[in-house]
């Protein structure tokens, strides 16, 4: 008999919610992908280098005119300057990127902190190397961290800190006290740090994206994890990249190799193109969906839910109390079932959930679709 290496961890709530809006022929404002799709230029792209010879392996860390690409923009936003050769690796998709780096740093026995509500794929990934995860709920329903909380946890197993900003799938972002008590609690630690930063150009109201490659205290030990599937609409293509210092980066291709060993070579290909003609994209990315927050806001005005202010992703959390007392797991599955609308219950997010009766909505999503989910929302 097979021994479960992850006790208590089923299919994952985005992939039962998804199947569920399917099978329901439900408006699906669950997982997080865009109903439209990516740059025409990008894809464009693709297709050349597919008919053009481009279609076998790529290297190790990357195309070398990707990782070139990479280390420009990363200079340009953050004003990190990052070796393409040595500190860049292309990854397929953040989520395993996520994966190697904390493979790269965790021992059995080290322990990790984590900031619930949290992506699910991070203690997995600890456990799976032998680590203990430490979770940290944020306030709510600011959802800011407690500092204090995090110094009195912090220990000599403490080996990792997983961080994401801007946030799913609450969408706060980063503060620059963040940045300091950070910095604070790991000075003179060997503790290393992952900074899921895939929604790093999704943020709102001017406020800009800290991303730890701007503070070099930071950068020296974090592994840095991006998406361009965000970034350009194109989840399916499964394109990530991580950025570490390069003694960092030996040991996370060194594990990366015997993973998956490369990515997709004709979207590198193309990525790198698009990324040297089309920077204006990324730059505009944020008032993109701005304009998609702000019309789900003014459409769910009428409604019962409580909106809780996002800062950045293409996600709104929102309270149901005043609709109903069910748990959010009931919620979300009646809510798919009966009337037509899938979203994702926020407990999905917690290791200890509290009752806080929040969902998830996703509103990377064409606006006529918003306006039909809307109008069935709004009547509850």
């Amino acid at each position: 008999m097979l021994h479960n290496k992850l006790p208590g961890k089923g299919t994952n709530i985005f992939t039962l919610m998804s199947m569920m809006a399917q099978q329901h022929d439900a408006i699906n404002l669950a997982q997080g992908f865009p109903d439209f799709e990516g740059p025409l230029a990008l894809r464009e792209r693709v297709a050349y280098h597919i008919a053009n010879g481009h279609n076998q392996y790529a290297p190790l860390a990357g195309v070398p005119g990707l990782c070139e690409q990479i280390a420009g923009k990363v200079l340009d936003l953050y004003g990190c300057k990052v070796d393409p050769e040595t500190q860049v690796a292309v990854t397929p998709g953040a989520t395993l990127g996520i994966y190697c780096a904390i493979t790269a740093v965790i021992r059995p026995g080290d322990e990790a902190i984590i900031f619930d509500p949290c992506y699910d794929t991070y203690e997995p990934g600890v456990i799976l190397n032998g680590g203990v995860t430490r979770h940290i709920n944020l306030t709510y329903p600011d959802f800011n961290i407690d500092w204090q909380k995090v110094r009195d946890t912090i220990n000599d197993r403490t080996r990792l800190l997983i961080l994401n900003t801007p946030h799913n799938p609450t969408g706060y972002l980063w503060t620059e006290d963040d940045i300091q008590q950070l910095t604070d609690a790991v000075a003179g630690r060997d503790i290393y740090i992952i900074s899921d930063e895939v929604y790093e150009h999704i943020t709102f109201d001017s406020q800009p994206h800290l991303s730890l490659l701007r503070y070099p205290e930071l950068a020296a030990r974090t592994f840095a994890i991006s998406s361009f599937g965000k970034t350009y609409h194109t989840t399916g293509w499964r394109v990530g990249y991580c950025i570490a210092p390069e003694a960092l980066m030996k040991e996370f291709l060194r594990i990366f190799q015997f993973i998956n060993f490369s990515t997709q070579a004709p979207m590198q290909y193309a990525l790198a193109d698009f990324l040297q003609q089309c920077p204006e994209h990324h730059h505009a990315l944020g008032d993109f969906y701005q304009q998609k927050r702000d019309l789900f806001i003014q459409l769910m005005s009428p409604s019962r839910f409580k909106l809780i202010p996002t800062q950045g992703t293409y996600f709104q959390l929102a309270e149901y109390r005043a609709i109903a007392a069910e748990p959010d797991i009931e919620f979300t599955a009646r809510l798919t079932r009966e009337h037509k609308v899938a979203a994702i219950p926020v407990s999905a997010f917690y290791r200890d959930p509290p009752s806080q009766h929040v969902v998830r909505f996703c509103f990377a999503k064409h606006d006529d679709t918003l306006r039909q989910a809307t109008h069935i929302l709004c009547r509850l």
